[in-house]
Formats: structure tokens, sequence, C-alpha cells
């Protein structure tokens, strides 16, 4: 015979929590992931991507710096607090994937590349939209209130 211990509302969002918890690790799993090699790959000046910021017309020392920013993106995602730090590198995430498309949309080079990139800007958005209360920014609190109140007409 099974003896429940707990309601199925706490099971369930239990359950929630977890499937949430894993969405939220794999989505950012290939973010940092992409962030990292491609940094890498970028401050390297590996040939391929070296050929494909030139036909793109990035100058190729743009790729270190660039390179430099996702490294320490990546970094910042995975890094326990700093939630301020970890908005910006969303933001630096979600700006390099998005302006990657544009990039190859305009010039017309390599459309097929675009997708692989729409999932990356999908991958951030998830991580952005799932991360936990512990790496997120606290919410604004005005003084006596939870938000500002609207002015009152006197």
């Amino acid at each position: 015979m099974d003896i429940i211990t707990e309601s199925p509302a706490v099971v369930s969002r239990d359950g929630y929590r977890r499937v949430r918890t894993a969405g939220y690790w794999l989505a950012t799993a290939v973010v940092a992931g992409e962030l990292g090699l491609g940094g890498i790959w970028d401050i390297a000046r590996i040939p391929f991507v070296r050929d494909l910021a030139v036909h793109l017309g990035y100058p190729s020392y743009f790729l270190v710096l660039l390179g430099s920013w996702k490294v320490l993106g990546a970094v910042a995602l995975l890094i326990p607090r700093h939630a301020l730090l970890k908005e910006w590198a969303y933001a630096g995430a979600f700006f390099t994937y998005t302006g990657a498309i544009v990039s190859h949309l305009t010039t017309g080079y390599d459309r097929g590349e675009v997708v692989l990139l729409a999932i990356f800007t999908a991958a951030t958005v998830v991580s952005w939209a799932l991360r936990p209360a512990s790496r997120r920014l606290a919410e604004p609190r005005w003084p006596g209130s939870a938000w500002p109140s609207q002015p009152s007409a006197r």
C-alpha cells in the first residue's frame, strides 16, 4: 500500500522545477559552450573564422576583440552570483547572434548558417528566461512600497 506524503500539487510543482532547471542548464550550456569555443576560435583567428569575418566585411583584428568578450561572457554565465554581469553577458550574446544573422543576410554569405545562429539566439533567450532567482537581478524597490504607485490627482 502506497502512502502519499505530499499533495499532487507539490509533486507537480517539483516536477516543473526540475524541467525548468534542466531547460535552463541545457540552454546555458549551449550558449556558454558556443561563446567559449567560438571566442577561442576568434582569438586564435583560425583560417575558417578569419575568412568568414573578412568575407562578411569585418577586419581580422575585430575577431580578437569579439573573441575576448565571448570568452568573458561564457565565464560570466557559468559563475555563481554576479547577476548584473550575467545580464550584460546575455545582452552581449543576443547582440552577437542577431548581428551575425544580419551580417549573413545582408551579404548573402552562407545563409544556411542563419538557422544555426537563430538557434543560438533562441537558446540565449531561453537561458535568460529560465534562469533561477539566484541568477536574477533583484526587483526594483521603492521606499515604503514594492512598486511606485500612480501619482494621485490633487
